[in-house]
């Protein structure tokens, strides 16, 4: 059961970093420097969405026959891997819009919208189905997330500035393609 809380951890640690969700982090740091309410705003988003990506991975497994579902998840996971070398960018317009709601909830809009649909997000819907375990996966894909953007959130500029990303996307690709085989290779 560890396990079902400490790999999504590290995938979305790793995946979230150069991710267009770290860039708005960064650029809500720098632009309203108030870094308790974009934390809150970081947490409760990814918490909605990723409850909602891991319920809709738990049914899918639920749905799926275990030869289909190893399929869909090894090769989701390759897919993800490749898509991890994919540097993300996030438009200038998002960067000087001003917060009409505070700078909490204009985090919480922003970063669930976001994340919608974001290799993360997919991650979690594939760890879900992955682990019988949605809590754990859960809160591992969510304390993966805040372990990537906190710190950019608290150091601001200077995070988003001096971090090696394409290493860490060569890393994070290599181990969605791992999972993606070993998944295909053993079974779900």
């Amino acid at each position: 059961m560890l396990e079902a809380l400490l790999v999504p951890t590290g995938v979305v640690a790793l995946a979230e970093i150069g991710d267009k969700t770290q860039l708005l982090a960064l650029v809500l740091a720098a632009r309203y420097r108030k870094p308790l309410p974009i934390i809150a705003g970081i947490f409760i988003a990814t918490l909605l969405n990723h409850a909602l990506a891991g319920a809709v991975g738990a049914l899918a497994a639920a749905a799926l026959g275990p030869d289909i579902l190893r399929w869909v998840l090894g090769l989701s996971f390759i897919v993800m891997g490749i898509w991890t070398l994919i540097p993300d960018k996030i438009d200038d317009a998002q960067e000087t819009a001003p917060p009409r709601f505070g700078v909490f909830a204009a985090t919480v809009i922003a970063f669930f919208l976001l994340e919608m649909g974001d290799k993360t997000q997919i991650a979690t819907v594939a760890l879900a189905a992955r682990y019988d375990a949605l809590a754990l996966v859960v809160i591992g894909t969510t304390l993966g997330m805040m372990l990537a953007n906190v710190p950019v959130v608290l150091l601001g500029q200077l995070a988003g500035k001096s971090l090696p990303l394409r290493p860490i996307h060569i890393t994070t690709a290599a181990i969605f393609v791992v999972m993606g085989v070993v998944v295909l290779m053993r079974g779900v």
